[in-house]
């Protein structure tokens, strides 16, 4: 049976896949026009080459005699080469000698279109920008007559190169606003869950608050009625302990002030309700230094954690085996680490333990580590994960806390 966080992971997986669909498609379609276009601008300087090579060959040779061709015609191949104000070109020699340029940003301004006036620094500029070129396939060939070459180089226009990027920040774009939504999803489904949260725990304490009050003046009646006193004391013990599930209730959603405590006696002021109550086929053991460790915490949430963590365990071990609690410390923080000897956790649910919904318990909630985690990194400012696990042999879950020297 699915866990109600699985269904959600689900769906995320989902999201985020017909995500990365549109962004594909995007990206499928931007590329295809910058391609075309590519393919545009080659097709444009095939016919600026031609007409160039058409212009140097005004004169051709027959029979000796030389003949030129229509003013309109030579007209008609300059308004061509006049046409191309966007695509940076070079033309020059068999010898890589620069014969015409058009459309550079050159560093020193000048009218002409020819190298006969260049500037050094122009020259050296153009210069960098045929190596440069020389690299690329945006070269055509000119075959002017059986002796002369000349080679045509162009740039991507400016409008070609900045639709180059276009895919690039569309992509960046598409990022940012699937992010910016899911972010936004992720904190109102989180906020909605604190609300309920908080709102069920506060309805619980109060409920619990009239019926524990008549528990407690029954108790006083039925000591007075002469009933045996060990009876009236497991009960009394009983009834205190629906009075401190109450307040742990009612701390929720306020930010109760933390208290000054030492971390083993804590664990074992935690364990006193517990270790009556289970089997006595399950033993616990607390492992700490001889020297005490100071912890800020908030008690009765502290001990909610600890018992919460020692359930889990006893149903891991099915009622018999082992639970090691062991405390220790560096120069900064506390580390208590909890050891069972029960079924384990496979590693990919490591992490989803921890989330609403998830249990492998058929009748469970899967609210149970979800509350020690809030509870240890929300009240506390520690955090709690599994450090280690084996399948049918056991699991470690470590919890850090602050260390208050």
């Amino acid at each position: 049976m699915k866990s109600i966080y699985e269904s959600i992971k689900i769906w995320k997986w989902i999201f985020i896949a017909v995500s990365c669909m549109i962004a594909a498609v995007f990206l499928f379609v931007s590329n295809r026009l910058v391609n075309d276009l590519a393919v545009q601008e080659r097709e444009r300087m095939q016919i600026w080459a031609g007409a160039t090579q058409q212009i140097a060959e005004s004169t051709t040779s027959l029979s000796g005699e030389y003949e030129t061709f229509p003013a309109s015609y030579l007209d008609y191949l300059f308004s061509i080469i006049e046409a191309n104000h966007t695509i940076p070109v070079l033309l020059v020699d068999a010898n890589d000698n620069i014969i015409m340029y058009r459309n550079f940003d050159l560093p020193e301004s000048v009218g002409d279109f020819n190298t006969n006036e260049l500037s050094d620094v122009n020259l050296r500029y153009l210069e960098s920008k045929l190596s440069k070129l020389k690299k690329t396939e945006n070269v055509i060939t000119l075959n002017i007559d059986a002796h002369t070459i000349q080679r045509l180089y162009y740039e991507d226009s400016l409008i070609l190169k900045k639709l180059s990027y276009y895919p690039i920040i569309q992509l960046i774009v598409i990022i940012i606003f699937i992010l910016i939504v899911y972010f936004a999803v992720v904190s109102m489904k989180k906020a909605e869950q604190n609300k309920v949260w908080v709102g069920l725990s506060k309805e619980t304490a109060h409920q619990l608050g009239t019926p524990i009050s008549s528990l407690v003046a029954w108790m006083q009646l039925l000591e007075g009625y002469g009933l045996d006193k060990d009876v009236v004391k497991e009960m009394d013990k009983d009834v205190h302990r629906l009075s401190v599930i109450a307040d742990r209730f009612s701390k929720i959603g306020s930010k109760p002030e933390p208290d000054l405590h030492y971390a083993a006696e804590a664990i074992n002021k935690s364990l006193e309700y517990m270790r009556s109550r289970i089997s006595g086929k399950v033993r616990i053991t607390v492992n700490a230094p001889h020297h005490e460790i100071p912890v800020m915490i908030t008690l009765p949430l502290f001990e909610w954690v600890i018992e919460n963590l020692t359930k889990n365990a006893v149903d891991a071990m099915q009622g018999e085996g082992a639970i090691t609690f062991t405390v220790s410390s560096d120069k900064d923080r506390v580390y208590i680490d909890i050891t069972d000897t029960g079924k384990g956790i496979a590693r990919k649910h490591f992490d989803a333990v921890f989330n609403p919904g998830f249990t492998t318990k058929k009748r469970g909630w899967g609210l149970g580590l979800t509350l020690v985690k809030r509870i240890i990194e929300e009240y506390h400012q520690g955090r709690i994960f599994v450090k280690d696990s084996e399948l049918n042999k056991g699991t470690t879950f470590r919890i850090e806390l602050p260390l208050n020297l």
